[in-house]
Order: structure tokens, then sequence, then C-alpha cells
């Protein structure tokens, strides 16, 4: 197979260009952590924006905890997104998807400490708000961060990926007011077997991405 980008970097460069071609207006960049940050980092450069982080965590399913069956995003409320096929197909209870919520906020709450360090949200309200991630596949995360994202009420709502499977891209549409996405390859079997380099981050790696990012100084759309 044929790899499409070489890295997360290259592929934030060409989705830049993309939106750049666009000209939105008000853009805040808000990235999925941790392999979104990367992508985001060159699409927030290149549009001059300010870039955020949108802490969301997927639930798996028992026995393959790869394929979510739920995910949860932080916020004042916390929402939680089921994909209802899965959890019927799985026979999955709504108390264990309830359980592994708390754990996932737990997670998500150490990593707000550690990434944000207090920094407070980017308003996105009256803004462009595009929503960044190194790849979609089934599109659970996602489609709860941009469920929670909906209510800090920014005027369009874009999601920008280098890659996904086409019907993912169509079942996401009615969430956003814009998708763009590179690349939709026939066959979509995983987000890593379309980067030549997908390793995966670490905390370590993260802070320096966003200590680039704060070297920048934009923290208002």
């Amino acid at each position: 197979m044929r790899r499409l980008f070489s890295n997360r970097i290259q592929a934030g460069r060409e989705l830049a260009q993309a939106l750049a071609a666009l000209k939105l207006e008000r853009p805040v960049v808000l990235a999925l952590p941790r392999g979104g940050i990367p992508v985001a980092l060159e699409v927030a450069k290149a549009l001059d924006a300010p870039l955020d982080l949108l802490l969301v965590r997927k639930i798996g399913v028992p026995w393959q905890r790869e394929l979510a069956v739920a995910a949860v995003v932080d916020g004042p409320k916390p929402e939680i997104v089921v994909d209802d096929e899965v959890q019927r197909s799985g026979g999955i209870t709504r108390a264990y998807i309830e359980a592994e919520a708390q754990h996932e906020l737990r997670e998500i709450e150490r990593r707000r400490a550690l990434y944000l360090q207090g920094r407070e949200p980017v308003d996105v309200h009256g803004c462009t708000a595009i929503v960044v991630d190194d790849g979609i596949a089934t599109g659970t995360t996602v489609r709860a961060s941009l469920r929670a994202l909906r209510r800090r009420e920014p005027a369009h709502l874009v999601l920008a990926v280098p890659v996904a499977p086409a019907d993912t891209v169509q079942a996401l549409a009615c969430e956003v007011d814009r998708i763009v996405c590179l690349a939709q390859p026939e066959p979509f079997h995983a987000i890593g077997l379309h980067y030549e380099d997908f390793s995966q981050l670490d905390d370590t790696e993260v802070l320096a991405l966003l200590a680039e990012d704060a070297r920048r100084g934009k923290t208002r759309p």
C-alpha cells in the first residue's frame, strides 16, 4: 500500500494549504490529543490562529479496546456519545459505559493539568472552530468532540483531517458546517497504514509542541 503522508507534520502542512484556501474568518484550531496536536500546530501556524486542545477519550469494548463503543469529552457537562450499533451488537451495558467514562474522565483531568497548566480554554464563541486530528476511523471520538464544541457556540464548525473512510466522513457531515478531508482511501483499514511514520506521541513530545506554539504568542482569534 502506498503511504499518503510521510508523518503528521507533512500531513498538517497539506491540510493547512487546503484550509488556507477557504479564507475562514476568525479561525481557532482545536487539536485532539495526542496524535492531532502536530497536525493542528501546522494548521494553526499557517492560519495564524490560536491553538487549543479538545480533551476526549475513547471507551473501548471490553474484548477489543481499540474498537470504540463510546467516547467522553471534557467540559462543564461531560459529553458521552455512544455508538448504538456497537453497543447493541456487543451487548454492552450502559453501566459499563458509565463506569469507563468515569475512568477516562480521570485521565482527561490528568492531561488537562499537565498540558494546559491552568490555562483557560480559548473562547470560540462567534469564531470558526476547526477541529483537527491525524485521521478518523469510526468517528465516535470525533463526534463526541464536535457535539461538546457546538455548546460553546462557534459561528462555524469545521472538521479537518488528513485521512478518513468515506462512510465516516458522510456520517459526520451532519455534525459540522464543513469537512476538509484530504484522502478517503478504499479500502480503509487503519489510520496508521496511511503514514510512513505513525509513532505514538508521549507527554514529553506533547509538551514540546505546546511550548513551540506558546512561543508564537497567539492566544486570541
